[in-house]
């Protein structure tokens, strides 16, 4: 796969933010048009000073491995809330530049436009990969939001700070914390949580992204 309009990754914080802010105009949210016959899942960890990324592509809707790629990279970047793909982009970039497949859409493990200044990983990276992609993240990092119900399915909004919806908290499964979906890139909320519930049949965790995690962590305990 290719990536476009690459920038470095080595900014220092005041720059990336100035970066992400410039990137924010050219955020495009919509409906998905396109036929999703290949959906991927991204990845990373870190261990001793080597960031760990991989990316997994799934047959969809059936959700079976067509391809799967894992890189390490030495780690360039602090971890700082907000910045996260400065982390975690340059293994990515090495993933994703691996990549055979094609994926239409991919998830990210992360934020989409939930985001204080809408630059989540998914997002961001959404904008280089020129792809449609969703942020599921199982933390919150940015916004308000009342509990969802116990029910799969069930899922409440979350807001920013001027009342604007920027992602849902969905329960995936009963008697489980919810997951964050944000939409990423050239994808609309409702997409992002048809494609993430269908992928979440058995566990918390949508299984593509189970799946990459679980690569990063063999790694990680090599």
């Amino acid at each position: 796969m290719e990536l476009k309009n690459i920038h470095p990754w080595n900014l220092r914080p005041k720059q990336a933010i100035k970066l992400q802010e410039g990137l924010r105009k050219k955020i495009r949210l919509k409906k998905l048009d396109t036929n999703v016959r290949l959906i991927a899942a991204a990845d990373a960890a870190f261990k001793r000073g080597r960031s760990i990324g991989a990316v997994v592509v799934f047959r969809y809707p059936e959700l079976e491995v067509v391809e799967s790629v894992r890189k390490t990279a030495k780690i360039s970047y602090p971890y700082i809330p907000g910045l996260l793909t400065f982390r975690e982009g340059p293994v990515l970039e090495k993933c994703f530049r691996a990549l055979r497949c094609e994926p239409e859409v991919i998830i990210f493990d992360g934020q989409g436009v939930a985001h204080p200044r809408h630059m989540g990983i998914a997002t961001h990276l959404g904008l280089l990969l020129d792809k449609p992609t969703i942020g599921c993240a199982k933390t919150r990092l940015f916004g308000r939001y009342t509990q969802p119900k116990d029910k799969r399915g069930a899922f409440s909004n979350l807001w920013d700070n001027r009342k604007r919806k920027i992602g849902v908290v969905l329960r995936t499964r009963e008697g489980v914390k919810p997951v964050f979906v944000s939409a990423g890139y050239k994808i609309d909320l409702k997409s992002s949580m048809s494609i993430i519930l269908h992928c979440a049949k058995k566990y918390r965790i949508p299984e593509p992204l189970r799946m990459a995690h679980q690569m990063t962590s063999r790694q990680k305990s090599e």
